[in-house]
């Protein structure tokens, strides 16, 4: 949809703004937004950093607590998050509360529409300049001196007011419609799992003659299927980490694998590497490759189970385990997905009880019960499933690249229409 122009235009010799309606005017932020410093330890409506979603400004509910004093704040005031401000994390405040940590919070002006501006600072160029001022390089922040001098688009009271519910509406359905794409991501990571557990438990063949596992959460299997538990037919390794306070251990060309790498299904390499001598002076060791590579302890066992193979050879930290299988009467690929297809039931099969991070005990997983089929049935269902899952893959990568998509159409409409390159006002009611 193209949108009209205003009739006549000003430059205002700001580059990132450009020329602006003839008749808005220009101001420094801190004209249109006060800001407040007024401390309290109320903790009636506590908002973090944490709290607030990037780029949409809308407000996420956490079961995180906090300590300490906040600054308070009112109904229509404007959280800025001044730590990394290329998150672009910003509030309107729909009720009391109070600014846990690195905020800029104000409130608007007499003749300052607070949604209005809240809009004008989500503006992609406005971001852009405050970041590019930003100071300190590990946790970058935004001065309120450079912030409140940042000139911003004025434009009459009543137009504030029509261009943010222009911007409401619009936003709205841009919101929607990136939700139903986040539900078929959702949809075809469940029917993902779904095929991957019949397929590695059930099998191929629906005609196959059944057989009691013999454990509840497995049900039947094929009944030419084995049923070995793991530690028979795998070999474990672990790992270890060097001394963080020997350089000459670090920084080499030894692949150091931990949970934080395990994001894709194959492994080739790794955030951290170690030298020879680093790999030597610690509890970790060279794993081949085509290990399977699990994550035993982490947060993220909460709610999955990070699984991969590496195809070089990798060291590994204290967090995780490789797993050869001795007899090759298990394709690793197999197992692979096997873990994939089970995953919610692994986490709790395998969960260590009263760890104060999620593990999983090393005992449950060795003594599990594997349905096993013939390597050449293992090798169909592999293919099977490479096929399938490619379809999955590129539907979700569809989904993904719409979501982006629309993310930069929401983000464009803000500029344009915050900035005064097109004209809204005949396009949304004069009334609320």
């Amino acid at each position: 949809m193209s949108f009209p122009r205003y009739e006549s235009y000003k430059e205002t010799g700001i580059e990132w703004l450009g020329e602006v309606p003839e008749h808005w005017e220009l101001k420094r932020l801190k004209q249109s937004l006060r800001l407040l410093t007024g401390k309290t330890d109320r903790r009636e409506n506590p908002v973090a950093l944490e709290n607030i979603e990037s780029w949409s400004g809308r407000f996420i509910q956490t079961e995180t607590t906090f300590e300490g004093e906040g600054i308070a704040f009112e109904r229509g005031d404007i959280l800025f998050g001044k730590l990394r401000p290329y998150l672009a994390k910003v509030l309107l405040a729909e009720t009391a509360g109070e600014a846990v940590g690195d905020f800029h919070v104000m409130r608007p002006t007499k003749g300052t529409d607070s949604n209005f501006a809240q809009y004008q600072i989500l503006n992609r160029a406005f971001i852009a300049i405050v970041d590019g001022s930003t100071f300190g390089a590990k946790m970058p922040r935004v001065s309120w001196d450079f912030l409140s001098g940042m000139v911003l688009t004025v434009p009459p009271a009543p137009e504030q007011r029509t261009i943010a519910m222009f911007l409401n509406r619009e936003t709205a359905k841009i919101d929607e419609l990136i939700a139903e794409q986040k539900n078929l991501i959702e949809l075809l990571k469940e029917k993902r799992q779904a095929i991957i557990s019949h397929a590695v438990t059930k099998g191929l063949n629906p005609t196959a003659p059944m057989k009691d596992s013999g454990i509840k959460w497995l049900g039947e299997v094929p009944e030419h299927w084995s049923l070995p538990k793991l530690k028979h037919f795998t070999s474990f390794a672990g790992g270890g980490t060097p001394s963080r306070d020997n350089p000459k251990y670090w920084n080499g060309d030894i692949p150091w694998v931990s949970p934080k790498d395990m994001k894709t299904e194959t492994i080739n390499g790794a955030e951290e590497y170690i030298t020879q001598t680093g790999l030597e002076n610690s509890s970790s060791s060279l794993r081949p490759v085509g290990r399977v590579l699990v994550v035993v302890r982490s947060g993220i066992l909460k709610h999955t189970i990070p699984v991969a193979i590496n195809e070089v050879p990798v060291a590994l930290n204290q967090d995780m385990k490789a797993l050869s299988f001795v007899d090759g009467s298990c394709l690793n690929v197999f197992f692979l997905r096997w873990v994939q297809g089970l995953n919610n039931l692994l986490l709790l099969v395998w969960a260590k009880q009263g760890a104060t991070v999620e593990s999983i005990e090393h005992s449950y997983l060795a003594e599990t019960v594997i349905p096993l089929p013939p390597i050449a049935e293992q090798l169909t269902i592999v293919a099977f499933l490479d096929s399938e899952l490619s379809k999955f893959n590129e539907l979700t990568t569809e989904a993904k690249r719409a979501i982006e998509l629309l993310k930069e159409r929401r983000t464009a409409l803000i500029s344009a229409a915050v900035t005064g390159k097109i004209d809204v006002r005949g396009l949304v009611s004069d009334k609320p």
